[in-house]
């Protein structure tokens, strides 16, 4: 688990999920064999405040497409809790779960593939308002008040989709998804099927959208110059696990966790001489696998600091499966998340210190100009 489950939450709190978990497989197919099971989410506990931008990022497996929909019981979860605004949805009914979604809502990553092309943009941001049975007449002033508010003219309601580009059908997306004004809006990669030139266009947009309604957002991403662009705090996700959390600001200027400092050491500086002059932190192979995961800490396998660790010695170590040498409790436990003297929290047995990831943290922040896509 990742955090304590009886850890104190602000009075704000929108969400909290407690020991999250999302398995897949496990039954038996055939007589004697059994499906093996992807351990997808892994005991997340975590908590998102209202009108607050919480990140979640990783590479592709890391589970953090899969904790969106189980947050949003688009998914149901093996195990752990799940609180919305005071209430315990976990297991909530169908029937029940289907009034409250219009307080959580969803854009997808694919501005193409999530809009029904035989629909005309209108019908499409209106859907969600008629299935919740809002007046005709309602319908029609809220379908033209969201598409001014995600900067769509409403005259185009009666084009259909195919008409628009990908970073206006991503705004349609966003205003389908807030025509029912939610408290609670989950992003999954809204942004990475588009144009650089646009990203920061729909991020801006996103911002905008909060300050005026306060709506709040889970917003997971691979990329960690576009969450910091927009996130207060987050959190930072392997094999279904939260390995950091913290403060966009302090996760950004001294990361604790290696895997955390590797992955901000790929992101680009645009400035050629810091760019030259840092150094690059080596993720050693290719994430793991959700179905067979490494003893003790899951990310020892390819760690620059586990390895350092064991090379400087004074600790006891062991063989890792493939017979490298490091740190035994990395070999044999898996750490906690726990929390240091600044508020940061970390899931690891030697977490990086001072300067060790200075080198290899980036200063800029993502681009904020452009025209509206």
């Amino acid at each position: 688990m990742s955090v304590h489950p009886g850890a104190p939450v602000p009075d704000d709190t929108l969400l909290q999920v407690r020991g999250l978990t999302k398995h897949f497989g496990g039954r038996a197919l055939l007589p004697g064999r059994t499906k093996a099971v992807v351990r997808a989410v892994d005991g997340i506990t975590l908590h998102i405040r209202r009108g607050e931008t919480f990140g979640v990022v990783g590479e592709t497996g890391s589970g953090k497409s899969t904790l969106g929909r189980v947050i949003l019981r688009l998914l149901d979860p093996t195990e752990g809790q799940i609180l919305f605004d005071g209430q315990d949805i976990t297991g909530l009914p169908r029937a029940q779960m289907r009034a409250l979604r219009r307080d959580m809502q969803m854009v997808f990553q694919d501005p193409y593939g999530s809009l029904d092309p035989r629909m005309k943009v209108g019908q499409i941001i209106a859907e969600p308002m008629r299935v919740h049975g809002l007046a005709r007449g309602n319908v029609a002033a809220r379908t033209a008040e969201i598409m001014r508010q995600v900067g769509l003219a409403p005259h185009m309601a009666d084009r259909y989709p195919h008409e628009f580009s990908g970073g206006q059908r991503q705004r349609i997306g966003i205003a389908r998804a807030m025509a029912l004004d939610p408290k609670l809006l989950v992003l999954d990669e809204p942004v990475s099927a588009l144009d650089v030139s646009i990203q920061a266009q729909i991020l801006n947009l996103l911002r905008d959208i909060q300050r005026q309604t306060g709506v709040a957002y889970l917003f997971i991403a691979h990329d960690l110059a576009v969450v910091r662009h927009i996130s207060d705090r987050i959190a930072v996700m392997y094999l279904g696990r939260v390995v950091e959390m913290a403060t966009r600001d302090k996760l950004y200027a001294n990361p604790r966790h290696p895997y955390t400092a590797a992955l901000l050491s790929a992101v680009p500086i645009p400035n050629l001489e810091k760019e030259r002059a840092r150094r690059r932190i080596p993720l050693h192979g290719e994430i793991g696998s959700a179905t067979a995961m490494p003893s003790g800490c899951r990310f020892h396998p390819r760690c620059f600091k586990a390895r350092l660790v064991a090379q400087r010695g004074g600790v006891e170590t062991a063989a890792a499966k493939d017979g490298t040498v490091l740190p035994a409790p990395c070999v044999r436990t898996d750490p906690a998340l726990a929390q240091d003297s600044e508020g940061q929290m970390v899931a690891c047995h030697f977490p990086l210190e001072g300067s060790e990831a200075a080198e290899a943290t980036p200063t800029a922040t993502a681009r904020t100009s452009g025209e509206p896509a």
